[in-house]
């Protein structure tokens, strides 16, 4: 074992343990570069090292080794970077003074030689009698050794059997995905690259998820599981990606999805980031539902989760109280079905955040939203939705550090969540890792993928500006979120307080009274978010928000 700043890495069991001995959960990966850079503290590793170390002969972008940093320096509490530095241009290095401590031995096995026995008075019977002996031991051994093989054949024939029903074609190990390069229709280069670069994204992304091994078509002849083909167009109107994947064994097509860009609103980088993410978005999802299928669970109350769908989004308490009637109705009928108790545990946390409940029932509904996801990621621990619920909930409780831990882990199975990156942008500006923050959703922005959420990671990015007082790059960000969804209150009083900031007072009380009007009754002491868990640095950056605020026109009290 190696211990470490009060923390204690154990191999033998791969998990590593906290100062107050909570196991602290990892993914094999980043466990694996904790492992390696613990094992080498004071010693810089390249990013090279690590990669081909961790990912031997598997194609992986420095994304994937950048997230499992991330993880641990979350998992740590270094927010700071002070135990896993960054040594610019070099690689990373491990500061922390560690310990190697041996693992707790095995129990000795007992004894099996005998004492010495009595002494004989008659040595020559004892010796005539030893090849006897000798004989019939022999013989009770091999009789012991034909039962013990013939009861292993008749074991593992029960596993065979067992392996290889329906449902498990997957149990043997990761499943293969082979990327073939995306095509051109047209005989325009401009095209040709275009397809060339989407297809690398796409499948530097697709190498991310924890599940699959990516296979590239020319450089192995291992036969996949699925295979990805896709076309791309260019109109004047907008780029166009399709694709689709089959069952290799079948010839099945198994999924399919198309994605548009429109070239005029973006540069060719983020065009070629967005058309690779559109449909890695989808594929990645499509993926993990084909891996951790559960044909039962997915079909019945399938349409009970629609309604209370359709009751989550009318905002209103009566809605609200209808929905959680029908998916207890249904939790109660079918307790084991995961995707009843994530749309549950979402309800819950909706019914909490749009403050329709009272103190003891917010208590109460954040317990069982936990449980529930609890309960879910314990029976399905590949499960996205479950991830996803996971990762939003810790964030909406302020338990930033572990939203971190939870949102990587659904960002392992879709890198191309912006719901998750969103999360993730949140819990670093609470942190006061400002940068990072602006950093993250900036990444949400790139890949735009869900669509349906554009608007939040555009007001984080301009929240992360005016944290670090930058009110001029924050305008565009929020000036941008308004125009997507303008019935945000808090978005009009970050502009506010931006406008502010600038000197113009005219346009910050415009933008205030706008505020107002979207969420009447706001002040001073209710606007802030809650301040537990908050670091130092949040608290004091968005003090001098709030005062901006005052000064565009929110009232004290």
């Amino acid at each position: 074992m190696l211990r470490f700043s009060g923390f204690e890495l154990d191999s033998e069991r791969a998990e590593l343990r906290a100062p107050d001995g909570g196991t602290i959960r990892l993914r094999p990966k980043t466990l694996e570069i904790l492992r390696l850079l613990a094992g080498n503290a004071g010693r810089v590793l390249s990013k090279q090292q690590l990669m081909e170390a961790v990912w031997p002969n598997v194609h992986v972008g420095e994304d994937s080794l950048f997230q499992c940093i991330r993880e641990i320096c979350a998992a740590l509490g270094d927010d700071k970077r002070e135990v896993v530095r960054v040594i610019s241009g070099r690689g990373y290095l491990f500061q922390a003074e560690v310990t190697e401590v041996p693992a707790p031995a095995a129990p000795e096995a007992a004894s099996t030689v005998q004492p010495p026995a009595a002494s004989d008075t008659t040595p020559t019977v004892e010796t005539n009698n030893e090849p006897a002996k000798r004989f019939f031991d022999f013989s009770r051994r091999r009789n012991a050794a034909f039962a013990a093989v013939a009861g292993l054949a008749i074991l593992g024939a029960a596993i065979a059997v067992w392996m290889l029903r329906p449902g498990l074609i997957f149990a043997r190990g990761p499943a293969t995905v082979a990327v073939m390069p995306i095509a051109d229709a047209s005989n325009d280069p401009l095209v040709a690259q275009m397809a060339a670069n989407v297809s690398g994204r796409l499948t530097d992304g697709l190498a991310k998820i924890e599940n699959i091994r990516v296979l590239i078509p020319e450089s192995t002849t291992t036969r996949a599981d699925f295979v990805v083909k896709g076309e791309l167009q260019k109109s004047e109107q907008a780029w166009t990606i399709r694709t689709r994947m089959t069952e290799a064994a079948t010839g099945e097509v198994t999924w399919t999805a198309s994605y548009q860009v429109n070239p005029a609103d973006t540069d060719l980088q983020m065009q070629q980031s967005r058309l690779a993410a559109g449909v890695g978005h989808a594929l990645a999802l499509r993926i993990n539902e084909l891996l951790d299928a559960d044909t039962r669970s997915a079909a019945k109350n399938k349409v009970v989760i629609e309604q209370a769908t359709a009751h989550i989004n009318q905002t209103s308490p009566e809605r609200f109280q209808a929905a959680q009637a029908m998916l207890e109705k249904a939790l109660a009928e079918d307790p084991d079905n995961v995707e009843v108790q994530v749309a549950l545990a979402a309800l819950l946390m909706r019914g909490v955040q749009m403050v329709w409940l009272s103190a003891a029932e917010r208590e109460t509904a954040e317990t069982k939203a936990e449980a529930l996801l609890q309960q879910t990621l314990r029976a399905k621990p590949n499960h996205v939705p479950a991830h996803e619920a996971y990762c939003r909930f810790l964030s909406a409780t302020n338990q930033f550090r572990s939203s971190l831990v939870a949102c990587a882990r659904a960002l392992s199975f879709d890198p191309w969540n912006g719901i998750a990156l969103y999360h993730v942008g949140l819990a670093q500006i609470r942190t006061g890792r400002f940068e990072d923050a602006l950093a993250t959703f900036k990444q949400a922005d790139r890949f735009d993928t869900p669509q349906v959420s554009r608007w939040t990671w555009m007001i984080g990015a301009g929240w992360a500006n005016m944290l670090m007082g930058r009110a001029e790059e924050a305008v565009p960000w929020l000036l941008k979120s308004i125009a997507i969804t303008s019935a945000s209150g808090r978005t009009h009083m970050l502009l506010a307080a931006a406008y502010q900031q600038l000197g113009k007072t005219e346009e910050a009380r415009e933008a205030m009274e706008k505020a107002r009007e979207l969420r009447p009754g706001s002040t001073y002491s209710n606007v802030p978010p809650p301040r537990k868990n908050s670091s130092q640095a949040y608290l004091e950056a968005s003090e001098r928000i709030m005062q901006l605020m005052v000064a565009a026109g929110l009232p004290e009290s």
